[in-house]
């Protein structure tokens, strides 16, 4: 399983505000941090202030700053409300052509593996990783 770059990105943002958190950071200060794409983590950030994770203020002066509850989300949760097409083989999506589908039982156990790796993310907090 790999996590896509989008949320790899939000991860890292999400611990970089945390850290911050008695200022307001920018998109530009957590893209030079990591040394990752600014075009990139404005989406994310913008993607992270519609789910309600990160608060922006515009203008001279502004920034964006983890929301106050967002310390305390599962990593689990937050991993799968950011990765909606976790599909680890071809009979997860919705594009299946998958001639076995109907008989084949690694499907079964893969979707366990799955549901196994969220459950073990969700033992964790953003907080707990800080």
């Amino acid at each position: 399983m790999q996590l896509t770059a989008f949320t790899d990105y939000s991860l890292r943002a999400m611990m970089f505000m945390a850290r911050h958190r008695d200022r307001l950071c920018s998109v530009k200060e957590i893209a030079e941090y990591y040394n990752i794409s600014r075009n990139h983590l404005v989406k994310v950030v913008h993607r992270l202030a519609q789910l309600g994770y990160v608060e922006s203020q515009k203008g001279k002066g502004g920034g964006i700053k983890l929301a106050a509850h967002a310390r305390g989300l599962r990593l689990g949760d937050l991993v799968a409300r950011l990765e909606p097409h976790m599909h680890l083989v071809e009979c997860f999506g919705p594009e299946n052509k998958c001639n076995i589908t109907n008989i084949c039982k690694l499907r079964h156990v893969l979707r366990g593996s799955q549901q196994a790796f969220i459950a073990s993310l969700n033992d964790y907090t953003l907080a707990d990783i800080l």
